[in-house]
């Protein structure tokens, strides 16, 4: 990702910052166009490379599950999150709407963190290869229900993933299964068109949803109906009977954007930091001293 665009993001970051709790139009009179700002500076960037946009939906989660949302995910220095191999390729509300998806109203009020880990973005965050059980945990243990954990892997609509991710899945699964059964064999044949064995390629990329990729709406619910979601974190959504009535629930494009803009509501207020636990930067890739 561009400096350009990553010095956008941080100020997105700062101005959410405050002293006070969250609430909605936290900058109404000290920064009244603030938010009018960041989406003008995101817009500008996305019409250079919209790809860009499912990256910062991801940005969110990738911060908000590491030590709070706490900007900690965009700080500098050798061992900071963003460098840890879980963020590679990592680039909210404003990019969704760019796709056509869900709005909803941004809270400010929280504050900046001091500290950023790659060893512990790699233990937070959850890895493609987890299971309903293990995706359930993780997002329990943040405050989120099991249901909004299925509403937040509907951004994977817009999203796409490297070889390197999936081939596990394509071959030599397991000693009884050379290939996740899970996956429609069609699709399984194509991906291994796009991924041959072996190969580990970091640079081709493939769609998350097959049917609107470049749209953020329900189908990513659909897909997991026909047996091709990506990930196995992907596919455990509808084959596990926890989540699989939310997964068809949410076939609904109306009901996934409205419960969508909740779900980044509930998710942007994991660990919030007041008072001596963060500060406002002044420099939004360093803490202040």
């Amino acid at each position: 990702m561009g400096q350009r665009l990553k010095c956008l993001l941080l100020i997105a970051v700062i101005a959410l910052s405050g002293v006070h709790g969250l609430r909605d139009n936290y900058y109404r009179y000290s920064c009244p166009n603030a938010e009018s700002v960041i989406q003008s500076a995101v817009s500008t960037e996305l019409d250079k490379n919209l790809k860009l946009a499912a990256g910062l939906i991801r940005m969110q989660f990738h911060d908000c599950f590491v030590e709070g949302c706490d900007g900690s995910v965009l700080l500098d220095g050798p061992n900071t999150e963003k460098h840890a191999p879980i963020n590679a390729k990592l680039i909210a509300r404003d990019s969704t709407v760019k796709l056509n998806g869900s709005r909803w109203e941004v809270q400010g009020g929280r504050k900046d963190g001091f500290q950023s880990s790659s060893a512990k973005a790699e233990a937070d965050i959850p890895p493609p290869e987890f299971d309903a059980s293990q995706l359930i945990d993780s997002f329990a243990r943040r405050g989120l229900s099991t249901r909004q954990m299925v509403i937040l892997s509907g951004s994977h609509t817009v999203g796409v993933a490297d070889c390197s991710k999936i081939v596990g899945r394509l071959y030599n699964f397991n000693d009884q299964y050379f290939t996740d059964p899970s996956i429609d064999p069609a699709y399984a044949e194509q991906l291994k068109k796009d991924c041959p064995q072996n190969s580990w390629n970091t640079t081709i990329e493939v769609f998350m949803d097959t049917i609107t990729p470049g749209t953020f709406d329900s189908d990513y619910y659909q897909v997991l109906k026909q047996k091709k979601g990506l990930f196995t974190s992907d596919q455990t959504l509808y084959k596990d009977a926890r989540t699989t009535a939310t997964v068809n629930s949410l076939m609904n494009n109306g009901r996934f954007q409205k419960k969508f803009g909740e779900a980044m509501r509930a998710l942007a207020a994991v660990g919030v930091k007041s008072g001596s636990q963060g500060e406002i930067r002044k420099y939004c890739r360093s803490i202040n001293y």
